[in-house]
């Protein structure tokens, strides 16, 4: 989606330079990819009984063993991420599916175990949540096509003046709106083309080019918390959540944003204190001039409508009976049947995203078909375990984890994981919030992990800018992740407790 966006030039030379730096480290890939593959070979190939699990059958080890694989090329990056989630996928459904080799699957049932569906795991491609996805790429693509988004900037940050100080809240407000709706990449690249001349016309030694150039990808990773699509983590937290045949909260989009938009716009606010405290303006006011293209044709004036018309119903789901996954095939339907969505603009959605959520959506489909879910339930002790040491550590854990790796690897691993220690431990948590509180925790930390500028896209981009020390990104990003954590989970422990999730 970023050929037809607002600085995708910006997006292009990112992966451009990634691309470059993965040729250069080849042997070291290869090496990483032998790890991967020799320690899961171990874990299929040892005894079943070596595993202390009672009753462990070899559909459940090679599911262990499936997981480890994912878990290290997640966390050692030797391929993309998209490609390790489509990698096991192919490795489930021909070793452990009712579709798998024959001499894989026949033998004595009770050793094999419980084969999974290969349309359940098929059928992860197209989760109602995937389509929840595919309607806000939608919606950014059509938005970019008429001007939308140009002409949105231009109207939201008007109001906040010429003075310096506010232009700084004015990019992470409205940068941090945008990514509710859009790829949080998208989002930082279209912003950072808003900001290039206001840059350039600072003061060379000032600190104020460092506040502005880090509101960036600041307000699109703190942003992405406040809806269902802003970012993967959030939508594979409530997909667990909502499982009918799992905790079947039946959490609602507007449900969501009503908790979350309150607590992103706090964060934001705190993000700005920080930001002008840290890096003060030389320079007292500034021009702004945002250049772009709108059109008001008729097209135009439909994804107005439409765009308003599906965050309205997303916001009242809970009033008109109408699931959220439904009303994003809302602007599917109307753009591709009026001709503003064409062949085209479908092979510009981020299908890699989405690739990438449906291997952690296939692998937990895994872990609860093949009985090895309740199989670690029943071995591991959840229930003895100190609920805020689950609570507050599994929130330190996917904080460290997502500085390093993609947010969406570290929620595709650490949401099964937690979500049956939750589910077995449910009567402990409950004085923390429940649940919720545990896997919306995992939601929250992968959203606040940008220390490092290889932490997310958006910081890659604006440490590309050259205007920011990697110094400067980390004590920024460690000062809003701990006030982040602490907020949230204060947060989140009196919502659970109150009912709301």
């Amino acid at each position: 989606m970023f050929k037809i966006f607002t600085g995708h030039h910006l997006v292009k030379e990112y992966h451009e330079k990634k691309k470059g730096n993965r040729s250069s480290k080849a042997k070291k890939n290869v090496i990483k990819i032998s790890i991967a593959l020799i320690a899961s070979l171990v874990l299929w190939l040892i005894p079943t009984e070596s595993f202390g699990i009672d009753g462990l059958t070899q559909i459940e080890q090679r599911v262990i063993s499936v997981f480890c694989f994912a878990t290290l090329m997640w966390i050692l990056e030797a391929i993309p991420s998209w490609t390790t989630s489509v990698a096991l996928v192919v490795i489930l459904l021909f070793t452990c599916s009712d579709s798998a080799f024959t001499f894989l699957i026949d033998g004595d049932a009770d050793q094999v175990g419980k084969v999974i569906s290969h349309k359940s795991i098929m059928a992860c491609f197209a989760n109602p949540v995937i389509m929840l996805f595919i309607g806000g790429f939608i919606l950014a693509i059509a938005a970019t096509k008429c001007g939308l988004d140009v002409k949105l900037a231009k109207v939201l940050i008007k109001p906040f003046g010429t003075k310096s100080e506010n232009v700084l809240l004015g990019f992470l407000l409205v940068t941090g709106l945008f990514s509710m709706f859009l790829s949080n990449t998208a989002t930082a690249a279209m912003m950072l083309t808003f900001l290039a001349p206001v840059l350039k016309s600072l003061p060379a030694n000032g600190k104020g080019k460092i506040a502005l150039a880090l509101s960036i990808p600041v307000g699109a990773n703190i942003g992405g918390i406040g809806t269902p699509i802003g970012t993967p983590p959030n939508a594979i937290a409530i997909d667990f959540l909502n499982n009918p045949n799992g905790l079947d909260m039946n959490i609602g989009f507007g449900q969501w944003m009503m908790v979350m938009v309150p607590f992103t716009i706090v964060l934001l606010l705190i993000s700005w204190f920080v930001l002008k405290t840290l890096f003060p303006f030389t320079q007292k006011t500034i021009e702004l001039k945002i250049e772009g293209e709108t059109k008001s044709d008729w097209r135009s004036i439909v994804v107005y409508i439409t765009f308003a018309a599906t965050i309205l119903l997303w916001m009242l789901d809970r009033v008109t009976g109408v699931n959220s996954n439904v009303v994003a095939m809302l602007p599917v339907g109307v753009f591709c049947v009026c001709g503003i969505i064409t062949r085209g603009d479908l092979e510009e959605i981020n299908w890699s995203v989405l690739w990438m959520v449906a291997g952690g959506f296939a692998l937990g489909v895994a872990l609860q078909d093949s009985g090895l879910a309740q199989h670690l339930i029943a071995t591991i002790p959840f229930g003895e375990w100190s609920p805020i040491l689950m609570i507050l550590g599994s929130g330190i854990l996917c904080y460290a984890m997502a500085n390093f790796i993609s947010h969406t690897a570290t929620a595709n691993l650490l949401v099964p994981i937690l979500g049956l220690a939750g589910i077995s431990a449910a009567a402990n948590l409950e004085s923390l919030g429940g649940v919720s509180t545990l896997l919306i925790g995992v939601s929250l930390g992968s959203s606040l992990a940008m220390i490092l500028p290889i932490s997310t896209p958006p910081n890659a981009l604006a440490h590309a800018t050259g205007l920011i020390e990697q110094k400067d990104m980390m004590r920024v990003g460690i000062i809003i992740g701990v006030i982040g954590l602490v907020i949230g989970y204060t947060m989140l422990i009196f919502v659970g407790k109150a009912g709301i999730f």
